[in-house]
């Protein structure tokens, strides 16, 4: 998955050229992202003011320098990506093929894994390692801000701690890893077993397409069965991770603003200060959080990598896993 891409001379150009593109827009995105944070303390206090129109203005102004590069870097990030992410699936492509074409077995789901599992293997990994790239640079260039603005807020109990507000986001995202991990912790398997399901499911449906003779019913009824039963557990467990993150992420959102209150209405401290230590308290904890925004991505990330691991131990190494349904043949389907 790894080699055909970055260790064959025909794709280095792409696969390490492409990633140090990638890492250089990432850098640039979040350079403007500090900025903008800068501004929002200026912009906020002049607001509260309300006496220099001329200055709301420059502001505006000062703005949209910030805000147009950045809408055009994103733009041009998303779109390499696409670019990026389909080279990587080709690799892969073209590196399973001889072997599969070349394979004595007939292996359950290869069509499968060479279609789609590469796509989504390339895809997500690729959205996964930038997402994490780009949340590691942002507690590099957000935890001094966020340090320096918590001597600013007065916090119940904790004036005497240093950085208070970046220990408040450290262990509020610990504490909720811990919390998505126990409550996603079946995901993973259920991922994998739908995609095997699925697989299962999807040949039988072909090979009736081709020939009639292999629409049996029973078996079709029995596939679709074992299909329902996965996806409502699916769902039940989807909807319990749903529940959680969407409850932390509110309370995140409206955390910082709880604390920051009493220094506000006391006058301690500026509108434009609330705004941009918020705005960094966000960041901080979105980055430290990231494993919870992504939870269900990585999710199926891990079911892909386990296929996709299974596919290559039979097909290019020969070691044939301890997996039921991988090798196969297609009269199994019609019993």
């Amino acid at each position: 998955m790894l080699k055909s891409f970055f260790w064959r001379k025909e794709w280095a150009l792409w696969a390490w050229g492409g990633i140090f593109l990638l890492v250089s827009v990432t850098w640039l995105q979040v350079y403007l992202t500090v900025l903008l944070n800068s501004w929002y303390g200026k912009f906020y206090d002049i607001l509260q003011k309300a006496n220099d129109i001329q200055a709301f203005w420059h502001s505006m102004i000062e703005f949209t320098y910030i805000a147009i590069p950045y809408i055009f870097i994103a733009m041009f990030a998303f779109y390499f990506a696409q670019h990026y992410s389909f080279r990587w699936r080709q690799a892969i492509t073209f590196h399973y093929l001889p072997h599969w074409e070349n394979s004595p077995h007939t292996i359950e789901g290869a069509s499968q894994r060479i279609q789609q599992d590469t796509y989504e293997f390339a895809k997500s990994l690729e959205s996964l390692g930038l997402g994490m790239f780009r949340a590691a640079l942002t507690l590099i260039a957000f935890i001094p801000i966020l340090w320096t603005l918590s001597s600013k807020v007065t916090l119940p109990y904790l004036d005497h701690i240093e950085g208070s507000l970046v220990w408040i986001a450290l262990i509020t995202s610990i504490g909720g890893i811990l919390i998505s991990y126990v409550v996603g912790i079946k995901l993973p398997g259920l991922e994998y077993n739908n995609q095997r399901v699925e697989a299962a499911y999807r040949k039988q449906l072909v090979y009736s397409e081709d020939d009639k003779a292999f629409a049996n019913i029973p078996s079709l009824t029995e596939l679709f069965t074992g299909l329902r039963t996965n996806y409502f557990r699916m769902f039940n467990h989807y909807s319990y991770f749903t529940l959680w993150s969407t409850l932390y992420s509110q309370v995140m959102i409206i955390l910082p603003y709880l604390l920051m209150a009493p220094s506000l209405f006391t006058g301690v401290i500026s509108l434009g200060i609330v705004t941009q230590t918020g705005n960094a308290f966000g960041k901080v904890n979105d980055s430290f959080s990231y494993l919870i925004d992504r939870w269900t991505d990585i999710t199926k990330f891990i079911s892909v990598v386990k296929r996709l691991n299974e596919f290559e131990k039979h097909l290019i190494h020969g070691i044939e896993p301890n997996h039921p349904n991988l090798v196969t043949t297609p009269k199994d389907y019609s019993v």
